[in-house]
């Protein structure tokens, strides 16, 4: 299977141009090949939280649901499509949808840790369910950002069966080091691929994102990396699932967990 993670520069607020650029770059993703094309977390107006005004928000995810499908249909490829900022009924949500190759929605994910530090869940409502999929028969999970500081919610995900999960992001420039760290080690004890796509370039004045995006293989090695190049880029890697299965094999962490004592 190739990955393809897109490093976007995304415009805070301006939407129209963030989806334009999106399927820009899903079109060079199809172009090189991809099997899969993943977006950073709220590509579509940035992340913002008291900034957030109401018509920034995608009412029950129509507009984002459509593009992806039309999209995906159109380029035959599978979009992990970032999270952007839904509005449902009342409420706000940071969420995420996944388009198959013929352009259905397969999954949902509202993402269920807010990030108090940036006051997210001041301004969005946390979801509660834990999400996997399939994409080309391959079995998948996503968690989005801060959540990879949870390694319980990324444990959850290998024990129900994905061997790739994806990590979209928004994630800063000042704590780059957690970001590769904390990646690594979730691919490490889980034993499974982490296609983590952050965003990059400049949010506000003298704000950044990391770029840094990485695919990972279940024994931590960097497979792809777009490293501190503060630009727009994509990063692709064939990965092989079967090293998943070899790794568990090998180093039997899931038969030696101690379930009856925590």
């Amino acid at each position: 299977m190739k990955i393809c993670g897109i490093q976007l520069n995304v415009v805070l607020k301006q939407a129209e141009h963030n989806y334009a650029n999106a399927k820009a770059w899903i079109r060079k993703a199809a172009e090189a090949g991809a099997d899969v094309a993943v977006l950073p977390e709220m590509w579509s107006v940035g992340f913002l939280t008291v900034e957030l005004e109401d018509y920034m928000a995608d009412v029950e995810g129509q507009k984002t649901r459509a593009f992806l499908s039309k999209i995906a249909k159109e380029f035959h490829i599978n979009i992990v499509g970032g999270s952007v900022v839904v509005k449902k009924g009342t409420e706000y949500f940071n969420t995420s949808y996944i388009a198959n190759r013929e352009g259905d929605i397969i999954a949902e994910y509202d993402k269920t840790h807010l990030f108090s530090l940036a006051g997210e869940g001041k301004r969005y409502s946390a979801g509660d369910k834990l999400v996997t999929f399939q994409l080309d028969g391959v079995d998948c999970g996503i968690i989005i950002c801060y959540e990879v500081r949870f390694p319980e919610w990324c444990r959850k995900q290998a024990l129900a069966g994905s061997k790739i999960l994806f990590v979209p992001a928004e994630w800063p420039l000042e704590r780059v080091a957690h970001w590769r760290i904390l990646n690594q080690a979730r691919a490490i004890e889980n034993q499974m691929f982490m296609v983590s796509v952050n965003g990059c370039g400049e949010v506000a004045p003298d704000k950044y994102n990391a770029g840094n995006s990485m695919i990972i293989d279940p024994l931590g090695e960097v497979l792809a990396d777009a490293g501190e190049l503060p630009q727009e880029m994509m990063i692709l890697s064939d990965i092989d699932l079967s090293d998943v299965e070899n790794a568990r094999n090998k180093m039997t962490l899931f038969q030696d967990r101690r379930v009856d004592i925590y």
